[in-house]
This record gives structure tokens, C-alpha cells and sequence, in this order.
């Protein structure tokens, strides 16, 4: 899967998250103007640490679900980071939180690894295979971006348009990204412990729970 970037200064930059390509960001303060991003670095990093399977079953897109399913909901994912709690946003993104919903709900989520850490960029993770390229069977449309990619928005990855699935990424600082990927939530706690994920950490549990 890939995550693009363009920047504003006089070269635009692309990075590629996933699909077998990566590029390397540098790392960037909230209000500096991007530098264009080094050259191509090959392979991305695969973590070495054991995950556990999904849930043997078939995932099929749920499309919207019930509001009552979907409104008023936060999740909750425990590391050995830290625990990290981020808000939907099911009014924005109904479809995005419907799938993520249906995916954690369904005990997906559990025991995958965050497989990517640019510094000052994101953390990403979400793919059953744990090396950016996996996803769960299916892929769904995008959804309008009306926010700033800033510090703590959680985001859909994706290999261009309309091709979500189950991978997500956290920014860690504000970064000018283009509206390509369908921004779903946003960290309410442990945005500290989102800065200390590296490439390898574990998601223990991903639970859907009541908006506190």
C-alpha cells in the first residue's frame, strides 16, 4: 500500500508506503515547508516479531453500518507502548468507520503489528501479513477529506484511489499531505505512546467501545 506526498516548495516529492516500493521522508517540525524526499531506499521494513493470525473466516466489506454501530464510538488499542484511544468519525467517514468497526469487532486487528515508522511522519499498520502489502480480501471507495493531516489524525493508506482495506496510518506531526486518504479519526490519548511505536510493536488488542 502507498501514501503519497506532495510538497509545496519548488520540487514535489512522492512517497510510497507499501506495494513493494518505499521512499524515505525526512523529518519535519509542525510550520517548516517540507524538503523534497531522499531516493528510493528498496525494501520495506518486515518485522521480525510473531503476530497472531486473524480470525479464520472470510471479511467481506460491511458497507455503512446501523448508526447505533457506528455513532459515538472510540477504539482502543493496547501496546507495549501504551494504551492509544482515537475518536471516529462516523459523520465524515461512515464507510471507513464502518469497516474499521466490522474489522476490530471481528478480532482482525488483534495480535498485527505496526510494520512502518517514518519519523516525524507516521506510524502505519493493519496489514495481516505485516509487510504493507496484505489486506483483508477486499478494497472499498475513499471518502471526502475535510480536515488537515495534523498530529494524531488516523488515516486509510491505500495503493491509489478507492482502494482501502484494513490498512490505516497516525500522523505524528502536522505534514501538508494531499486530501488522498480518507481521514477516520483522530487520537484523544496516548499520542505519546503513538510517537514511541516503532516498526515491529504489536497492537494486543483493538476494541470498539462507547465515546467517553
Amino acid at each position: 500500500m502507498r501514501l503519497a506526498m506532495t510538497t509545496f516548495a519548488a520540487a514535489a516529492a512522492l512517497l510510497l508506503l507499501g506495494a513493494g516500493c518505499a521512499k524515505t521522508p525526512p523529518a519535519s517540525t509542525v510550520g517548516e515547508t517540507p524538503p523534497v524526499a531522499p531516493a528510493e531506499t528498496g525494501k520495506l521494513t518486515v518485522p521480525t516479531t510473531p503476530k497472531k493470525a486473524p480470525m479464520p473466516k472470510t471479511w467481506t466489506f460491511p458497507d455503512v453500518l446501523p448508526k447505533e454501530q457506528i455513532s459515538n464510538r472510540q477504539i482502543r488499542i493496547a501496546t507495549g507502548k501504551g494504551e492509544i484511544i482515537f475518536e471516529l468519525f462516523d459523520e465524515e467517514a461512515p464507510r471507513t468507520v464502518s469497516n474499521f468497526v466490522y474489522l476490530a469487532k471481528g478480532g482482525f486487528y488483534d495480535g498485527l503489528t505496526f510494520h512502518r515508522y517514518e519519523p516525524g511522519f507516521v506510524i502505519q499498520g493493519g496489514d495481516p501479513e505485516g509487510t504493507g502489502r496484505g489486506g483483508p480480501g477486499y478494497e472499498f471507495v475513499d471518502e471526502p477529506v475535510g480536515r488537515k493531516y495534523d498530529a494524531g489524525i488516523v488515516a486509510m493508506a491505500n495503493s491509489g484511489p478507492n482502494t482501502n482495506g484494513s490498512q490505516f496510518f497516525i500522523m505524528l506531526e502536522n505534514y501538508p499531505l494531499p486530501p488522498q486518504y480518507t481521514i477516520f479519526g483522530k487520537v484523544t490519548k496516548g499520542l505519546d505512546a503513538v510517537r514511541n511505536l516503532r516498526a515491529g510493536d504489536v497492537m494486543k488488542d483493538v476494541i470498539v467501545e462507547a465515546k467517553q
